[in-house]
């Protein structure tokens, strides 16, 4: 049962969280530090979390991941990220990493097929006034922020079809203004595993908004953490309103953990 989390009041999960050991922070990025933005390349982590994720990286066993859909190259840019940051990435949707020191893609892109499907989802997004294409490293995305509901649902469904006739065995995401299609199988809920072995976490602290992030929420056991940003029925334990409130929640995580490390 998914509760709504009251800033300022104490919450037995939260401080569980706080004083694992060695403790993961997996957010997801837009609409989750980022509010929604009419142009997706435009979108930002709040400076208020952003302010957090330092003080959270500065301590010790404590890791902070931004777990997107988003291809690494566009991880990359929104999250405003440096070659020497502490923060980890996860992109298209757990398909590759971007870890401190290094870089790597879980496999090969498979640039004929991938591109093929492009050339011919283009024409599509091209006669629908207000959506927009998204390439990404192993696919596509077909975003619809700009656009009405009603050529939302006819372009979605046109793509549907394309995808059904040249693209069977892509895995289908729905999310929030978003349609998109992949080669890869992976999900949050396997960003979720590479992350806690990687890290040897003894807590993962997942933050997401949409239907997508619910893959990482059902991946979470005893001893984590998950929360969901907004309304929608979640496998969460907490609710936060907005992504200004996921930067209280990570003020509330970063002092305890402070406060308990001093």
């Amino acid at each position: 049962m998914t509760r709504m989390w009251v800033p300022g009041r104490a919450d037995a999960a939260l401080t569980a969280i706080a004083t694992t050991p060695r403790l993961v922070i997996a957010l997801d990025f837009d609409g989750t530090v980022s509010p929604f933005v009419l142009d997706p390349m435009t979108a930002r982590a709040l400076p208020e979390v952003v302010r957090e994720v330092d003080r959270l990286v500065a301590l010790p066993d404590t890791t902070v991941a931004y777990v997107s859909g988003r291809s690494m190259h566009d991880l990359r840019v929104i999250a405003e990220h440096r070659d020497d940051s502490p923060v980890v990435l996860a992109g298209s949707h757990g398909a590759e990493y971007s870890y401190p020191g290094a870089s790597a893609a879980a496999a090969a892109d498979e640039t004929d097929e991938r591109e093929s499907l492009w050339a011919l989802v283009r024409p599509i997004i091209d006669r629908h006034e207000g959506v927009e294409f998204e390439p990404k490293a192993y696919g596509f995305g077909v975003h619809t922020r700009r656009a009405a509901p009603d050529v939302e649902e006819a372009v979605f469904a046109e793509v549907d079809a394309l995808m059904a006739a040249h693209g069977a065995g892509w895995r289908r995401r729905h999310g929030h203004r978003i349609l998109e299609f992949s080669s890869r199988n992976e999900g949050k809920d396997a960003a979720m595993r590479v992350l806690r072995a990687h890290f040897d976490a003894t807590g993962i602290l997942f933050a997401g908004d949409d239907v997508t992030d619910e893959d990482a929420m059902r991946e979470l056991g005893a001893g984590d953490l998950g929360v969901r940003v907004g309304p929608g029925e979640s496998a969460a334990t907490l609710r936060v309103q907005s992504p200004q409130e996921i930067a209280a929640l990570l003020r509330a995580v970063a002092d305890e953990r402070g406060a308990r490390r001093e």
